[in-house]
């Protein structure tokens, strides 16, 4: 299966991000995206929030009414082997090449994302392979919904 970007999110602060078709992408992260938190968010080294859609499948089936975007993320991915990414990973969304840099600690802004607001759920401390990631933007690009995802092999 090839992994793929099954959606584009953004706002202009706060959750729900939602879809958008296409996006430029900078170092400072995806345009028309704003976070209200620039302490604990955003930067050159978060510029972009990545989630699996495989991971949000799995949390709707436990009853979680969390969807694409529904977590904070910018980006989502079908079709990646979630557990590969760690600090260091590289990875190529179209043409556009980011290294994941973190996992994003989940906050309370999120907790509608879940059935019992137990927004923990998604934290790499609580439930290892289960965060989201935050990358830094190694060269920049516009991004496609369906756009093909590769590692970048070192």
């Amino acid at each position: 299966m090839t992994a793929r970007i099954v959606s584009l999110n953004r706002s202009d602060g706060g959750v729900p991000k939602l879809p958008i078709a296409e996006a430029r992408v900078t170092r400072e992260g995806m345009e028309g995206d704003r976070q209200r938190d620039r302490v604990h968010h955003g930067g050159p080294d978060r510029a972009l929030s990545l989630y699996s859609l495989e991971l949000i499948d799995q949390l709707q089936l436990e009853g979680h009414p969390i969807s694409p975007g529904a977590a904070g993320e910018n980006v989502t991915i079908g079709g990646l082997d979630w557990a590969s990414l760690r600090p260091g990973t590289r990875l190529r969304l179209g043409d556009v090449e980011v290294e994941v840099t973190g996992f994003a600690a989940p906050c309370t802004t999120i907790r509608d994302a879940f059935f019992d607001r137990e927004f923990t759920r998604i934290s790499e401390k609580v439930n290892p392979g289960w965060s989201r990631v935050y990358a830094r933007v190694l060269r920049e690009g516009t991004l496609k919904t369906d756009d093909v995802v590769t590692l970048n092999k070192r």
